[in-house]
């Protein structure tokens, strides 16, 4: 399996083999070679369908059933390779050659690769493209770059210091431990410490353990599960309790999160009622709500479980079936690729909950969230054991 992207006859040209054939794309225009012009390329493709799109035009390849997994386990390469015999014979359409020019903004799958001298894990003859220390986006927060005889310098907007103008002026001084992260409050002047998994306390210097997590709003969980490469995903399966007197926020999210087409499985509350979205691949379905009787919000503990077997999905509340729906008769998509990624309570500091979900939730969940169990495990998950910050033991009442 490849992927390759190349300069063909001074076309652009994108190659790939899932496993069975190679598929060929090519731009319809060529590009500028006088060293000048910038040219945007976005190629890629969405399952066995490719393509390619060289400065707002597009050209895709819609491509016959087949193969549409990329199985790849070599590193990744830009601009050269290593070693010519690398390259698969297939990907490229003359002999292999390495490229001459500049590339910036590198983004793949959504996050942006440093092209820097230490974040690649190697690389060759590679120099900085626009001749000065200031390179591309050196200072950081729209700082402005000025080179100088020792190298360079960077300008920062009044709330940003440091020598790339990565730190805010709230934090510069702070007293975060080494288990926090410093959050900026701009409008008090000050700073918060955000504290990781299992450490709490205003400079997050306190060690916790917990087997209920508390969200206090800001907080989130992020749990990586070790068994998805052995998991049914047609038949998939989220259980856990929760308690809250909020009527609105996230609760539970499996699914990757890193853009819209991402499938996943969503339980939350909305209007003091428990609200659960399914998407399974092309579109999101019409979100499912409990309008029985509204008692989500009421301060008790509430045991859910959202089972999904290929398109139907049946929502327990309680022991009680109060949900039961065929979400695409077509069967179109049948399987939840959720990434082995689920979030508990919100997301990543910094990402909002309404933003992400488009929508779908208002806000980060406030409440206790136990018993996490997923698909037929025997086990409940360890939220000791996953990411996150600002989660409280839940245990005790403060």
């Amino acid at each position: 399996d490849f992927l390759c992207i190349s300069l063909v006859n001074g076309f652009t040209q994108l190659r790939y083999n899932l496993g069975d054939r190679t598929v060929i794309l090519q731009t319809l225009q060529k590009v500028h070679t006088n060293g000048k012009t910038w040219h945007l390329l976005n190629a890629g493709r969405v399952g066995n369908e490719g393509y390619l799109d060289l400065d707002g035009i597009n050209v895709t390849r819609k491509a016959s059933p087949g193969m549409n997994a990329l199985d790849t386990h070599s590193d990744f390469f830009v601009g050269g390779v290593s070693s010519l015999n690398l390259v698969n014979p297939m990907a490229i359409e003359n002999e292999p050659t390495g490229f001459t020019g500049c590339i910036r903004e590198m983004v793949i799958n959504n996050r942006e690769l440093n092209l820097t001298v230490t974040d690649p894990k190697g690389g060759a003859n590679i120099g900085d493209c626009d001749g000065t220390d200031c390179g591309y986006t050196v200072c950081k927060n729209n700082g402005t770059c000025q080179v100088g005889k020792s190298g360079f310098s960077c300008s920062c907007p009044k709330d940003w210091t440091g020598t790339k103008c990565e730190q805010s002026i709230h934090c510069s001084q702070n007293m975060c431990g080494s288990h926090a992260l410093c959050i900026p409050q701009p409008s008090s002047f000050s700073y918060t410490c955000a504290c990781a998994l299992g450490w709490t306390g205003k400079y997050c210097d306190n060690k916790i353990k917990f087997y209920i997590a508390k969200f206090v709003g800001n907080s989130y969980i992020k749990y990586t599960d070790p068994f998805y490469g052995k998991r049914d995903l047609h038949y998939s399966r989220l259980s856990l309790n929760f308690t809250t007197n909020q009527t609105e926020g996230l609760i539970a999210w499996m699914g990757k999160s890193e853009d819209e087409d991402n499938d996943f499985l969503a339980i939350g509350l909305a209007n003091g009622t428990l609200k659960v979205v399914i998407n399974l691949g092309e579109r999101i379905s019409v979100p499912l709500m409990h309008s029985k009787y509204f008692t989500c919000s009421d301060g008790r503990w509430h045991f859910t479980t959202v089972v999904q077997n290929q398109t139907c999905i049946k929502v327990y509340l309680d022991e009680e079936l109060i949900l039961f729906e065929d979400i695409d008769p077509q069967r179109k998509y049948t399987a939840l690729n959720y990434g082995g990624i689920c979030y508990f309570g919100g997301f990543e500091i910094g990402r909002k909950v309404n933003t992400v979900t488009t929508g779908l939730f208002q806000k980060e969940f406030f409440g206790k969230i136990k018993d996490v169990v997923l698909f037929q495990d025997s086990k409940k998950i360890q939220l000791m054991r996953a990411e996150g910050y600002n989660i409280h033991d839940g245990n005790s009442e403060n």
